[in-house]
């Protein structure tokens, strides 16, 4: 019957809520988690997770009231219809972090309970995790940690809401936390052995980004030029090649397509994979360089001509152009190798068919100046190199601001307006080789790049993108024509921003980027030592895996393989919680030394044992002060006093913690229960 009426009485009591002291570090740290989302989630979606998350902060002030069942279950109909419509049918690792996103915003409104608030805080922190698919630099990494350490705050603040200065005691123990595990955290990264993070899985997300794409239209290059997104980062095992000579490599464009060039073989399908991405290994030779290339969600790497592949995560084809095995669709490290001459082995015409393709019908006039010079030139390097002289000579101009290209382009840019960018330039001359018989293709990749902080690696930007020409000689095979280095030298001497500086037209429409106002110095060392600290956290950190883990391991004394990298890792890991457990067992020791109120409740609970009242396993104060006044009568006044000083000093919200009166006023009263106990046993002696 006792029991039975304990269980209604705890079915009927009412679920404990939660403080808004905790809330709002909760509310904080989704706030923090949201802000890596920015450039992935529709607007939409994070205005209705601020909204929501603000919907319980204002009732949880009384200002407005939380939805029912009902309501709830009307509002999600309605956000998960918009998302499906936003969405289109397309389900990837990208559409499913969405989608996780306006459930945690959903969860909101059903957030009442001390209960509520833990399953929350555990759907946060996979929150957090989740955001290490899309970024994984050192900057973000930060923010992911502040948004864990807000929630910890807020689940001691939630533990003890009446405490004061429980957010400043909460910060203080979170750092000893932090200084203690960080050893151990090292440990398990260095030692333990690695497997493939989360963030390596294909992710096939659909996410348009910025980079060269398989088509070329006259203007697409144009526009990503005003973008200075990262494509690349390179580091040399030698000297870095002079500005000129770096021309990267991506991929062949060998169709006309009206206006459009494209390649003659479509990418093959590929199922979805993983690319491998530790492929720098060991140090650099001098005539090696290391990629750390940006996601691109395509298969081919960029490379200069000449080079061989030394990581096993890239293949050269027959063409002489590298591949990933699947797309990278996340940050990727391979390198190559220079040949000594600088010639490119894997050169071959091939088909000529293929390289001599144009149009039936168009373009006349420029049809008919390819058979002009043809007759003038006595060899196919005659002819590239008088068409390289027309372009140098008459008035033609490099811009990114070009004209509208009407039907017949190429005669429009060759004859009228004589204005474009280097996709217009390559097509033209592309054009007209193939228009005299020669075999010829517009190579598209990247020209330049900036050294980074101290010189120490080259940043290739989206604005760096290019186009040239390939036309096969008899004599040297593939050889490169570039008629943007004839109409503007300084685009490949010195980069766009030379280039274009007359016409002010240099991320004209990109207000946020640093590498806009390069006339401040200080903004430009700011953002090269900001990259530089990325970059090696890209190398070492988040491209700390399998192969990378062998090669340092196999430097250590003796070397060590996977099976006794194990039991290192056991042993040091183990040794390790040791001496946490070790130290934290003689700070609680010491602790409790130091601490003048411990000592005291020590000294209450020998007296009790001395009395015949032993303390209970969880007992508070006043219930073992009641036992005391039963089994001690004369000691009564004495114990329950004392009892109500040590709730007081604990948990009265109007009193400062530790009142110096307080413990005094304690230290007396035990010191008079020790006579009364003492003179009570010697009476019944």
């Amino acid at each position: 019957m006792i029991r039975r009426m304990l269980r209604g009485s705890a079915a009927t009591a009412a679920p404990q809520l939660i403080p808004g002291a905790a809330l709002i570090w909760l509310m904080a740290a989704f706030a923090l988690l949201l802000v890596p989302q920015w450039d992935r989630l529709p607007i939409w979606l994070m205005v209705s997770c601020v909204l929501l998350a603000a919907w319980r902060w204002l009732a949880q002030k009384g200002r407005l009231r939380l939805p029912g069942k009902w309501s709830r279950a009307g509002l999600m109909v309605v956000l998960v219809a918009i998302y499906i419509a936003t969405v289109q049918g397309r389900f990837t690792v990208d559409t499913a972090a969405s989608f996780f996103v306006l459930a945690v915003g959903l969860k909101w409104l059903e957030t009442r309970t001390v209960r509520d608030f833990y399953v929350l805080l555990f759907i946060l922190i996979y929150l957090s995790s989740v955001n290490f698919l899309f970024h994984q630099e050192i900057h973000w990494t930060a923010v992911n940690l502040a948004s864990v350490l807000l929630m910890f705050i807020g689940l001691q603040v939630l533990n003890a809401p009446e405490a004061p200065a429980a957010a400043r005691s909460g910060w203080k123990r979170l750092g000893m936390m932090f200084l203690k595990t960080l050893p151990i955290v090292v440990l398990l990264f260095v030692f333990f052995p690695r497997m493939s993070p989360l963030w390596s899985v294909p992710l096939v997300s659909g996410e348009a980004r910025s980079g060269i794409s398989d088509t070329m239209t006259p203007g697409d290059i144009s526009s990503l030029a005003q973008s200075s997104e990262r494509a690349f980062r390179v580091t040399f095992g030698d000297d870095i090649p002079a500005h000129r000579d770096r021309y990267w490599r991506g991929l062949f464009l060998d169709r006309l397509d009206g206006e459009t060039w494209r390649q003659s073989r479509g990418q093959p399908f590929r199922r979805p994979g993983r690319v491998a991405v530790d492929g720098g290994i060991g140090e650099l030779q001098p005539n090696e360089y290391d990629v750390l290339l940006e996601p691109t969600d395509q298969t081919w790497a960029y490379a200069l001509k000449g080079s061989s592949a030394v990581s096993s995560n890239v293949k050269k084809n027959e063409n002489g152009l590298f591949r990933f095995d699947r797309p990278a669709d996340t940050t990727v490290r391979y390198r190559l190798s220079l040949d000594s001459d600088g010639t490119d082995r894997a050169g071959r015409l091939g088909n000529a068919r293929q390289y001599l393709q144009l149009p039936i019908t168009g373009n006349p006039r420029a049809r008919e100046l390819a058979q002009t010079l043809k007759s003038q030139a006595s060899s196919p390097r005659d002819f590239a190199n008088a068409l390289l002289s027309r372009f140098r000579d008459q008035q033609y101009f490099y811009t990114l601001r070009p004209p509208q290209m009407p039907r017949d382009g190429i005669d429009a840019l060759l004859f009228d307006s004589k204005r474009g960018f280097c996709a217009h330039y390559a097509g033209a001359m592309t054009f007209l080789l193939r228009a005299a018989g020669i075999p010829s293709r517009v190579v598209v990749g990247y020209q330049g790049g900036e050294p980074g902080a101290d010189n120490d690696y080259l940043i290739v930007r989206q604005y760096d993108a290019h186009a040239w020409v390939e036309a096969w000689m008899p004599d040297t095979g593939w050889t490169r024509f570039d008629p943007t280095a004839a109409i503007s030298p300084e685009r490949i001497e010195s980069g766009l921003r030379e280039a274009v500086q007359e016409e002010g037209s240099f991320l004209e429409n990109d207000w946020t980027s640093p590498q806009r106002y390069g006339d401040m110095a200080v903004l430009q060392w700011a953002s090269l030592q900001l990259d530089k600290i990325n970059y090696q956290w890209q190398r070492w950190v988040v491209g700390y895996q399998g192969q990378s883990q062998m090669d340092l391991m196999s430097r250590l004394p003796g070397g060590f393989s996977l099976k006794e990298l194990g039991y290192v890792t056991a042993a040091l890991v183990g040794g390790a919680l040791l001496l946490a457990g070790v130290f934290s067992a003689l700070q609680g020791r010491s602790f409790g030394r130091r601490d003048p109120f411990s000592r005291l409740l020590m000294r209450w609970n020998n007296l009790c044992q001395e009395a015949g009242v032993p303390a209970r396993h969880g007992e508070t104060p006043s219930q073992q002060a009641s036992r005391l006044a039963k089994a001690q009568p004369a000691a009564a006044t004495s114990a329950l006093t004392f009892a109500r000083l040590v709730n007081k000093y604990y948990y009265a919200s109007d009193q400062r913690f530790g009142a110096p009166e307080d413990f005094g006023r304690m230290k007396r009263l035990l010191a008079t229960l020790k006579k009364q106990v003492r003179r009570n046993r010697g009476r019944h002696s």
